[in-house]
């Protein structure tokens, strides 16, 4: 039994891992988390409390931090802002949460000698050629193209820099685009679906022609813990599915799923600088440390996802109605 600090745990990805963690080990988690518009303290409802700690603060406040760590095994770190828009729209909590969040917690596991998970995203390789072959692997070039995937870039960088200058424990993963419960009604599949449960037409960037390598929020949460047990400390490992899909055949399969006709949904305006493909290529970790995803049918894990929204408006309801109005005013 470990007592692990999950950072972020109140988010998307974050509280996934934690409803993976104490549903598959006997740990005990101390969830530490700002609760921004993303993070949401339902989404650890339900859980044991007698194994589970929360705790409402900032990964900046270094005497916080300082607290926490000293009575901690290991820390997972997923707290991080996320979304591409808003970083187009305001760069500023990116680079205090990103990069000076993360350099509070590498220092307070430079004091303390704990081990130290940093989760990240394949974003900061920038972006592939639609008819590109190939896939980001460990040696692929960092190339980051938004405020967000820039601020992502410079933590991953950090923590190289901590492991080889200091000799903390640290790992870091790099996953694909996630999807499954608790992603908050802003992004882009749940948005979709939200849409067609209140009976608003989806809608798509452009011509949809992006892609996205897709994995339930599941299988990266066991990718994690595989990593954390396993993992080669200073070794980055790549997290994906095999589940890359256009844009436009996501909106049509949702619109299918549902019952509706596949062509139901509007085009919209493109954002700006939006990446063209993101593909992983985990063979890495799969190799070495023995993990396999889950879902290996993209449909069935979004079938599953699907349903999820539908049995808990109550989770996602209360933030819809502002998101739709943010995307109106931009046309989108």
């Amino acid at each position: 039994m470990r007592n692990l600090l999950v950072t972020g745990g109140a988010g998307f990805i974050g509280s996934n891992f934690v409803h993976h963690v104490l549903e598959h080990t006997d740990d005990h988690v101390t969830v530490l988390d700002k609760l921004t518009y993303a993070g949401n303290r339902a989404s650890l409802d339900g859980l044991p409390a007698e194994r589970l700690t929360f705790i409402h603060g900032d990964i900046t406040d270094a005497p916080l931090v300082d607290r926490l760590f000293a009575d901690v095994d290991a820390v997972v770190h997923y707290a991080a802002e996320s979304h591409n828009d808003n970083s187009l729209h305001d760069p500023r909590p990116f680079l205090d949460t990103n990069i000076i969040g993360t350099y509070t917690l590498l220092e307070a596991a430079r004091r303390h000698g704990r081990r130290f998970h940093h989760i990240s995203t394949d974003e900061v390789y920038g972006d592939l050629e639609l008819d590109d072959p190939s896939r980001f692997t460990e040696q692929t070039p960092y190339n980051p193209s938004s405020p967000y995937s820039s601020t992502k870039a410079g933590s991953d960088l950090l923590v190289r820099a901590w492991v080889r200058s200091f000799g903390v424990q640290a790992t870091i993963s790099n996953c694909s685009n996630n999807y499954g419960p608790y992603q908050h009604v802003e992004k882009f599949i749940p948005r979709q679906i939200t849409n067609v449960i209140r009976g608003i037409r989806p809608k798509l960037y452009g011509a949809g022609e992006n892609v996205r390598d897709w994995i339930h929020a599941d299988d990266h949460s066991s990718a994690v813990l595989t990593i954390l047990d396993k993992g080669e400390i200073g070794e980055t490992y790549l997290i994906g599915a095999d589940g890359e899909k256009n844009n436009k055949d996501v909106v049509e399969l949702i619109l299918e799923l549902m019952g509706e006709p596949k062509d139901a949904y509007d085009h919209v305006t493109d954002r700006a600088g939006h990446d063209l493909r993101y593909a992983i290529d985990s063979t890495k970790l799969r190799t070495e440390l023995g993990w396999q995803p889950t879902y290996g049918d993209f449909e069935a894990g979004l079938a599953a996802t699907v349903q999820w929204y539908r049995e808990n408006e109550s989770w996602w309801a209360p933030a819809k109605d502002g998101v739709e109005a943010f995307y109106a005013s931009k046309g989108q």
